[in-house]
Parts: C-alpha cells; sequence; structure tokens
C-alpha cells in the first residue's frame, strides 16, 4: 500500500485520536485514583508484530516504553494462532513489563474477519498488589506481593474467575484493584472498535503498511536529529540516596553517525532492598531522554527506538537479576534521564535542562476510619520541581520525567481519614541561576482517627540535591519529617494519632551563573514568595527593599522595590 504525504497524515492523526480515546476510556473507567487523578498509566497500539506504533498522547515513559518493548513477551507465550476473539492477556512480571509487581498490563487482540489486524495494550499502577506495602524493605521480589505471569484475564470474552478470585484474596483493595483490571479491558476494546471502524472507513485490510510508513519515518526521523550531534563520548555521573548506602549511576553516551549508544557500566551494583530497576524500565526512560533532549517531536515507537542501543551490566542496579527486590525502582530510575542529559550537556548544553528532584514522592498510607471502623489505603503522589531550562526557570512542583500528576487535597480527603494541613510551595527551594530551578513543595498531613496510622515515603534527593547547569546552583534537598523530626525514608512508619508527617519533595537545579539573572525577574521571584529578599542579595546580587509594615500579611507588588545602586554594587563585588 502506497500512501502520499497527505493520507498519511490523515490515517496517523486517526490513529493517534484512536489512542487518545482508549486512554479517555481508561481515565474515566478506573476505580483508583492513581489511574484517574494523577495518570499513572499507559495506551498504545501495536501492529500484528507486536510494534508500536503509537500512544496516547500522555502517560508515564516508566510505562509507555517498557510496554512498547514488552509486547514481543506476550507474543511469545501466546503466538496469535493460539489466541480468539474475546482474549485478553495481563501480566504484573517486573521483568517482562515495567519493573515492579504493582503495574498491570493488559494487552488485547484486534481481530477482523477472524484474522488479527492489531493489538491494544495499557499499563496501570494497581492500588494494592498485597505482599509488603509497597516500600523499599523488601530483600526479595517474593515479599513485594502477588506476580501474575503472561496468562489470559479474559477468554472468548468471559472472564477467568479463578484468576480473579486469586488477586481479590491477595490485595487490600480488591474492588480498586479488580476495578481497573476491567477498566484496562474496557479501554482496550474501545481502542479496537475505532480502529475497525477507521479501517472500514479508509478500506484498509491491514495497517501493517501504514505502520511501517510511520516506522520507518519515525526512525529516520530520529538519525535524522542524531547527526545534528557532534559525535563523540561523553561521561557523567550522579549520586542517590540509596537505602543502607548511596547509589551511584554512572553513563557514558556515545553519538555516531545517527546512532547513540548508552552504556551504564560502573554504575552500582544490585541492592539487596527494593529500589532496584529492570533493564526494561532502564530502557524506557533512556530513550525517554534521548527523545526529550534531541527530537522531542518525534513520536515514541518502534522507529525511534532502533537509533538508540542501551547496555547495564547483569547484577547491576540498572540491570538487576531475579529474584531482587524491585518495588520502589522508580527512585533510581526516574534519575536516569538527568544523568544522560548530564552527559549530552557536553555536546549540546542548549537543548537539555539542569537537575530536577527526578523521582517522583510516592507515599501510601493506611488508617482507619473512626466513624465506619473501614480500613483505607490511599496512594499519593507528590512532586519536586524540574531543572531550569536553557532559556527558561524550572516548573514547579511538575512530574518531570515521570509525567504523574499530584492529587488534590480534597480528593485525598474523601479516600482516607488523612488530613492535609499545609501544602505550599517551599521558598528559595529552586536552584538560583540566570535561570531558576522550579520549586518544591511543604506539606504536612495528620491522621483524621484516633487510632495508630501509617505511611510508606518512597523518596529520595534527602542527601543529594539536584545539580545545577552551566554555574548553575544545586536546589534545595528535600526533607521528609515525623513530628519535626528526621523520619526514616523509604519504610513503613507506624504513627500515634497526634503524629504529623511532613513531606517536603525538593527543588530543581538552576542554569547559569545566578548573578546573571534580570534584577526585574529577581523582584518578581520575591513578590512571588518564590526567592527570599535574604536570598536575592546574598546570591543573586539583587538589593530588593520591602517597603510596607513587618506585621502586613497580605504583601503586594507595589510594597517591593530595587534598589540598583546597591544592586550594582553587590554584583561588582562579585565579579
Amino acid at each position: 500500500m502506497a500512501l502520499d504525504p497527505i493520507q498519511l497524515e490523515v490515517l496517523w492523526n486517526r490513529l493517534l485520536s484512536v489512542a487518545n480515546e482508549q486512554q479517555t476510556t481508561l481515565v474515566r473507567t478506573a476505580f483508583s485514583t492513581i489511574v484517574r487523578e494523577s495518570l499513572d498509566l499507559a495506551c498504545g497500539v501495536f501492529d500484528t508484530r507486536g510494534w508500536m506504533i503509537g500512544q496516547s498522547l500522555t502517560g508515564t515513559p516508566g510505562h509507555i516504553n517498557p510496554m512498547a518493548t514488552g509486547a514481543i513477551h506476550f507474543l511469545e507465550a501466546y503466538p496469535p494462532e493460539s489466541l480468539e476473539p474475546g482474549d485478553v492477556l495481563v501480566t504484573n512480571d517486573p521483568w517482562q513489563t515495567a519493573g515492579q509487581v504493582n503495574d498491570f498490563t493488559v494487552l488485547t487482540p484486534v481481530f477482523r474477519d477472524s484474522k488479527i489486524v492489531a493489538y491494544f495494550a495499557n499499563c496501570c499502577h494497581a492500588p494494592d498488589i498485597g505482599g509488603r506495602i509497597l516500600s523499599a524493605e523488601a530483600r526479595e521480589v517474593f515479599e513485594e506481593g502477588l506476580r501474575v505471569p503472561i496468562t489470559k484475564l479474559f477468554h472468548r470474552g468471559k472472564p477467568n474467575r479463578e484468576l480473579l478470585k486469586i488477586i481479590r484474596a491477595n490485595v487490600r483493595t480488591p474492588d480498586e484493584t479488580v476495578g481497573d483490571l476491567y477498566a484496562q479491558t474496557s479501554s482496550n476494546a474501545v481502542g479496537a472498535r475505532s480502529l475497525l471502524q477507521m479501517m472500514d472507513e479508509f478500506h484498509l485490510e491491514t495497517i501493517d503498511p501504514l505502520a511501517d510508513e510511520i516506522i520507518e519515518r519515525s526512525e529516520g526521523a530520529l538519525r535524522k536529529a542524531l547527526q545534528g550531534v557532534p559525535n563523540g563520548r561523553y561521561l557523567h555521573e550522579v549520586a542517590s540516596d540509596g537505602f543502607e548506602e548511596p547509589v551511584l549511576l554512572k553513563v557514558a553516551v556515545t553519538v555516531e553517525e545517527g546512532d547513540i549508544h548508552i552504556d551504564f557500566a560502573g554504575s552500582s551494583p544490585q541492592s539487596p532492598r527494593g529500589i532496584n530497576v529492570v533493564l526494561n524500565y532502564t530502557k524506557g526512560y533512556a530513550s525517554f531522554a534521548v527523545k526529550a533532549a534531541i527530537s522531542p517531536e518525534v513520536p515514541h515507537n518502534e522507529g525511534s527506538f532502533r537509533p538508540v542501543h542501551i547496555r547495564a551490566p547483569e547484577g547491576s542496579i540498572l540491570n538487576c537479576s531475579e529474584p531482587a527486590a524491585v518495588a520502589s525502582r522508580h527512585l533510581v530510575g526516574h534519575l536516569i534521564p538527568g544523568l544522560i542529559f548530564g552527559a549530552l550537556a557536553q555536546a549540546i548544553p542548549e537543548r537539555v535542562i539542569a537537575g530536577g528532584a527526578d523521582a517522583a514522592w510516592m507515599s501510601i498510607w493506611r488508617a482507619t476510619w473512626p466513624q465506619t471502623r473501614q480500613p483505607a489505603n490511599f496512594t499519593l503522589f507528590q512532586l519536586g520541581g524540574t531543572g531550569a531550562r536553557p532559556n527558561k526557570d524550572g516548573l514547579n512542583t511538575t512530574g518531570f520525567p515521570s509525567g504523574v500528576a499530584g492529587v488534590p487535597a480534597e480528593v485525598m480527603e474523601t479516600q482516607a481519614p488523612i488530613l492535609q494541613l499545609k501544602r505550599a510551595l517551599r521558598t528559595d527551594s529552586g536552584g538560583p541561576g540566570k535561570f531558576r530551578g522550579g520549586l518544591g513543595q511543604a506539606t504536612d498531613f495528620a491522621h483524621l482517627g484516633h487510632d495508630t496510622w501509617s505511611v510508606s515515603g518512597m523518596v529520595d534527593r534527602t542527601k543529594y540535591a539536584a545539580p545545577g547547569l552551566q554555574g548553575g546552583l544545586p536546589g534545595q534537598l528535600g526533607e521528609f519529617r515525623l513530628n519535626d523530626e528526621k523520619a526514616a525514608p523509604k519504610t513503613i512508619l507506624w504513627m500515634e494519632p497526634g503524629a504529623v508527617i511532613s513531606m517536603d519533595p525538593p527543588g530543581g537545579g538552576g542554569y547559569g551563573e545566578p548573578q546573571q539573572r534580570d534584577p526585574l525577574l529577581v523582584l518578581q521571584d520575591v513578590i512571588n514568595g518564590y526567592v527570599s529578599i535574604e536570598s536575592s542579595r546574598k546570591i543573586y546580587g539583587v538589593a530588593i527593599n520591602y517597603l510596607g509594615s513587618p506585621s502586613q500579611r497580605v504583601r503586594l507588588p507595589g510594597h517591593y522595590e530595587i534598589d540598583f545602586e546597591a544592586t550594582a554594587k553587590l554584583r561588582a563585588s562579585a565579579d
């Protein structure tokens, strides 16, 4: 089938709309706030070979890309001739999909005239999967919950009730967990229906030739973009908090004539705790980093993966071997894009951002409703600041590279007897620079009842700050406290009824020398509460006077002014 450019554009956009309809169905039918509010999910369409053609508009790289490469495992376990209309496959095997047992991937074959013409898949974080409450404390994957091999969730349109009984009996949130699996199945069905309508409308017997066009063009576009990066070998390393000891991540990025090789040799060995990353997840975030830095406009699909070659030594923290514990793999895996950006900054500093908070702060809360005595189990995502960009400030409290969203306080308080006492941006948390890093947030939580309650706080960057770039300074460290005392992260904390938990995600690093920042931008930061008057003078060399009353609670922009003479002296002395 020969496609002219106009036909290709029409079909490509129609295919994207099908994938977006698939995701919309998933979000609107999901039971858990993890999917509905935080969008911790991925949706995509695949050709008959199991190659991803396109994905929905949003979704996390840690789900999208591992799901894309994981589809091959489904086809190996269930070849096309073994499938029938109405069959739906499922797994949460960490080494075959998204790297932890909490992530269920559901794949559905699309039949047309008794022949498979495509596949739809999606991946979602389940609210619970049994075992330990999600943390980094486990020493083996067997402790982390129920592990489902690739199997049929539905057979000829009928649910696998024995599998669902096993899942329900092993999780703390049976209705939400199984409800989400039904939502995942429904979303694939909606995608399949819309794809078949598209094929009928455009008289397509197969979508494989369309897939070939999309994949080949994506591959060619990425190779062309890579040719704009100077050939060479670029090294970088970063440290993260780890569990019992810090974790070191190293990368060597080699660019050569339209290909990019990413080698993580020298990174820490796999951990005895649950912060290990499977290779599939490592590849997912590494390929995302290449897309983000080099060709953000190129769609993520089989073609855009081909020029990206990724290696991590087996048994290392980024390619762990079974049965390593992996539940909190995002605390290390989310650092991968920033690690690669640090290497690419030596070649294309104008196209990468400074280090950010990176790892999404994820907490699991358990408490008892005082009126009904019913238990509640709630997952909360919180986000720090992104790194500053070459020509813009970083974003405040934004999920990068994960793409997950935070949860409104009102939603949390209706789902669990947890009271949010505080949620505010952290002044001075963004790394200073010509362009300032994004701010983190300060949040406090209390229990509404009179029983003990618990939180599993999966947090990072409490010891190693987000680095700045091109002379920018690091962002502020994150803080995790119980009753205003430092608390143990990545573990399950049991607390008395009157306890207060503080979770303050970190800020992003700055880009460029702070003293090069426009004084008017510093003034605006002070007015907005992003930067303190003290920091504006000490770090940015900008003297700002507050003209209002010290007791004034509402401070307007007109209450601040720049002392330009003092500013000139401050910056001259810094030179």
